[in-house]
């Protein structure tokens, strides 16, 4: 933590201020030895005293770097200098200078329940001094001495009282401090976690959505190359059972169309564009011409009706639902041995269904192998892309009684 300019001028003169109060008393005590009459003993008891609180100020240096806070050696310290500067101001009242270093330092070198008592014992000192010097003589200049002495007590006390308090808030400050430096800390780490965190999964967020794309383009293959060519050889295969010429040609003529619609398919797939249906039209007659081609094309009776209020669909929306009515339908053909199929396009509010139904042979549901229901390109393919648009998509069918798919998405409109 950055100290203060006056924490720094606090040190300093902690430092330094010992040593100038000590030279301006023994200044001030030379100059005034003569005005005083300073006897022989009390310069004898100078010249003893002021060398060896110099050298206690130099221990008491090396003792408080290695020791700043209060100790029993520091309370040692605190009365010897006290003993030292008593001794020499009764000698001469000018070292007061000296003994006032006492107030100052007290609340550092003692511990709290002995911070009164030293400045008691300097407050002493100080009173003595004031009075003209120790030992007062007569009955006044004694009342004198308790009266500076209160007087020094009270105001000591005071300052003191505000020191402490100033020193309680000075170590709470800090401990605030450090605290939002701890939590500052901790609050970068989370930070640095976070954005670490954010990073991968950025990276995890890239991979879903490679695997999600390359599911996609597999499930577009499906359900045009592979159901166009499906078609494609289920017409050869007539071609190549045909009793007449006339019978062969149309079959082939119908391969030839679903060879070209397969084409367009698969250019728009790689281009990522809509179904070769919707280009032109949009989904309630791509959905009719789809149904239609698929009923001329395996012989099973198939209808298709718009319930509600036709609208113009965003162009995912469309693909979606066209993509979902191939599949169910290609699924029909190729295992229900259905009689009949409807298809049913409802337009209800901010919701579209698609309802695909079937009067085949049926199936059980819990009986399809899980791969098949949640991860190939039949149903499981229709659920996802129900999913990716925020729809939904339920299968009800049963041995005997046909299949019935429904797929319910949001109506999302055109935004061109």
């Amino acid at each position: 933590m950055t100290n203060t300019p006056l924490q720094q001028y606090r040190a300093s003169f902690d430092t330094w201020g010992p040593w100038a109060l000590l030279a301006v008393g023994a200044v001030a005590t030379a100059l005034s030895a003569r005005a005083v009459r300073m006897d022989r003993p009390g310069m004898v008891v100078c010249a003893v005293l002021v060398p060896a609180a110099v050298l206690l100020q130099l221990y008491w240096g090396r003792v408080r770097r290695k020791r700043p806070d209060p100790s029993r050696i520091g309370v040692f310290l605190y009365l010897l200098r006290w003993a030292i500067a008593f001794v020499l101001t009764w000698a001469n009242p000018f070292f007061a200078f000296y003994a006032v270093t006492g107030y100052y330092t007290a609340t550092r070198d003692l511990p709290n329940r002995l911070v009164l008592p030293g400045l008691f014992l300097t407050a002493v000192t100080m009173a003595g001094s004031e009075i003209g010097g120790w030992p007062p003589h007569g009955l006044f200049l004694w009342v004198g001495f308790f009266l500076v002495l209160a007087v020094n007590m009270g105001m000591v006390s005071v300052f003191t009282r505000y020191a402490l308090q100033e020193q309680t808030r000075s170590v709470v400050q800090a401990e605030t401090i450090e605290e939002l430096e701890r939590t500052n800390t901790a609050l970068q780490q989370a930070l640095d976690e976070n954005a670490a965190l954010h990073a991968q999964l950025l990276v995890q967020a890239r991979e879903a959505g490679v695997a999600d794309e390359r599911r996609r383009l597999a499930a577009e293959i499906h359900d045009t190359i592979a159901q166009g060519l499906t078609g494609i050889i289920a017409q050869l295969q007539v071609v190549a059972n045909a009793p007449d010429l006339t019978t062969a040609r149309t079959h082939l003529e119908r391969a030839s169309a679903l060879a070209r619609h397969s084409l367009g398919e698969a250019r728009r797939s790689v281009h990522n564009l809509a179904p070769v249906a919707l280009a032109a039209d949009g989904l309630p007659e791509a959905l009719k011409k789809t149904v239609a081609e698929w009923g001329e094309r395996t012989g099973v009776r198939a209808d298709f009706t718009v319930t509600g209020t036709t609208e113009h669909l965003h162009d995912e929306v469309s693909a979606t639902l066209l993509r979902i009515a191939q599949e169910a339908l290609s699924n029909t053909a190729r295992h229900a041995r259905a009689s009949r199929a409807g298809v049913t396009l409802s337009f209800m509010g901010d919701e579209v269904t698609l309802d695909i139904r079937d009067d085949g042979t049926g199936f059980d549901p819990a009986a399809v192998p899980e791969r098949t229901r949640g991860g190939g390109f039949g149903l499981g393919g229709m659920r996802a892309r129900a999913e990716r648009i925020a729809g939904s998509l339920t299968l009800e069918s049963e041995p005997g009684h046909g299949t019935a798919v429904s797929a319910r998405v949001p109506l999302v409109g055109d935004d061109r």
